[in-house]
């Protein structure tokens, strides 16, 4: 079994897909989403590795990245341990899992780290739900009835 704890049995699929769905976009979901952006974007080398949270030369997959950005000790925490992983960045286990899925497994199996952070800044943006605040939303009237007279 991997590190996201995904296995090739497909039952409860659709109940699953929809527990990440919920998760993805709750309020702690688009929260984390938002950071982990910011955090990869601001990595200086733009590179993620796959396996582990960091390595003991400081490279990082997605998670660790934020969790670097944030100061966590990230050698206390089991990177095989979803229940370790999600209340240290407050997310649901099922997104731990998710995102663990898409850095390690999602990528072509000879990925390059650099292109892993490309694949992975994309899909962490694709994540983020624009409210209608930053759309500069405006109040609208509300529309007349047409009288066809």
């Amino acid at each position: 079994m991997s590190r996201s704890g995904y296995s090739d049995d497909g039952e409860y699929i659709a109940i699953w897909r929809g527990r990440v769905a919920s998760a993805t976009r709750g309020h702690r979901g688009q929260a984390f989403f938002r950071a982990l952006l910011t955090a990869l974007d601001a990595m200086p080398e733009k590179s993620l590795i796959a396996g582990e949270l960091e390595q003991p030369d400081g490279q990082v997959c997605a998670i660790g990245a934020l969790g670097k950005a944030r100061g966590v000790d990230l050698s206390k925490i089991d990177p095989e341990c979803p229940e370790q992983v999600a209340p240290v960045f407050d997310i649901a286990e099922c997104l731990a899992q998710e995102v663990v899925y898409m850095n390690d497994e999602w990528g072509r199996y000879d990925e390059k780290p650099e292109d892993r952070w490309i694949r992975m800044r994309r899909w962490v943006a694709e994540q983020i739900r624009v409210t209608p605040e930053e759309c500069g939303a405006v109040e609208l009237p509300e529309p007349q009835e047409q009288n066809d007279g």
